[in-house]
């Protein structure tokens, strides 16, 4: 299926970045210096849910997801006993947020896409961190739309109009590429195109949530390169 559609915005956090290998680690590492075992792979989990309910949606709010994964990772170090985890060890668990890899289809794909379309970063991450993680992967995006720019957060509708109308292009006119159900059904409700991209990894051994695409979805995609070839690229 070719979709005429002129530009492409990608939801980042986990449809790009393997948050939970890279979080995993900072928080074993942490645990191996402090003396403190734990199921690290299921607390990042659990991290990651909590992080994601505290930021969706919002509107206007006095913080961004950096103060969202500092405030959760506080409120695990009290639920589980982690007093030996001192403030330098939570800031740099925190900041590992901003070294996090990509999967590693995204760049090579990234590059046939910018081609022929417009390609954008659409991310309820951080400006600082959406910069700091394109500028370690190597990514070439031609917009970054944080929604901290905006001031309204997926899944409200105005994020979704207000990046349209920044990038120029009508709803239609734009392909929401994601690995979450959500995030496109949101998009979709608006007008945009949507294609999922599975991602079967991004949760680790437990596997994602929504597995499974939703029928009335555009476009369904195993990874990059297959997002390439359907788009003509």
């Amino acid at each position: 299926m070719t979709l005429a559609v002129k530009a492409l915005t990608f939801d980042t956090g986990g449809t790009i970045l393997d948050w939970h290998r890279g979080i995993t680690a900072a928080l074993a590492a942490t645990g191996a210096r402090r003396g403190v075992t734990a199921d690290w792979a299921a607390i990042t989990n659990n991290y990651r849910r909590r992080a994601l309910r505290g930021m969706t949606k919002q509107v206007n709010p006095a913080f961004n997801i950096d103060g969202v994964h500092r405030r959760v990772l506080d409120e695990l170090a009290a639920e589980h006993g982690w007093s030996s985890f001192t403030e330098e060890d939570r800031v740099g668990i925190q900041r590992a947020w901003h070294a996090l890899d990509a999967w590693p289809d995204f760049v090579p794909a990234l590059g046939r896409l910018r081609r022929k379309h417009v390609v954008a970063s659409f991310t309820i991450l951080s400006t600082e961190l959406i910069v700091d993680v394109s500028r370690r992967n190597g990514f070439a995006w031609d917009a970054v739309v944080s929604c901290e720019m905006i001031g309204s957060y997926k899944t409200n509708p105005e994020a979704y109009t207000t990046c349209a109308k920044w990038l120029g292009y009508r709803p239609d006119e734009i392909l929401m590429v994601a690995c979450h159900n959500f995030d496109l059904l949101a998009a979709q409700k608006v007008g945009y195109r949507t294609a999922f991209v599975r991602r079967p990894d991004e949760w680790g051994a437990a596997g994602p949530p929504d597995p499974t695409p939703d029928p009335g979805l555009d476009l369904v995609v195993d990874g990059f390169a297959q997002l390439a070839d359907a788009l003509g690229c």
